[in-house]
């Protein structure tokens, strides 16, 4: 996993960070972006019941050493593309 500073400074001016999430992939894990782009986050969970977006807030939150309710999914509960805002 990337340090915690290197995905702190994908957060937006808002608090918010942009994700791409993989589900069902073969492992977890978490890539920074090769440009521009959104977070790169790998989960084994299958996108089904909202498994996958709490997977991700978990590993998201374990990245950055911080407790999962500091995390908020903004937008993209059915998507592969998703806002999460950071709770100071």
């Amino acid at each position: 996993m990337p340090p915690a500073a290197a995905i702190l400074a994908l957060v937006d001016e808002h608090g918010q960070l942009a994700v791409r999430v993989s589900p069902r992939a073969s492992a977890d894990g978490i890539s920074l972006p090769a440009s521009g782009d959104a977070l790169a986050v790998r989960t084994t969970a299958p996108p089904e019941d909202g498994k996958a977006n709490d997977a991700v807030l978990r590993l998201l939150a374990k990245a950055l050493d911080r407790p999962v309710s500091s995390l908020e999914l903004v937008r993209g509960a059915a998507n592969r593309n998703k806002l999460i805002r950071l709770s100071p």
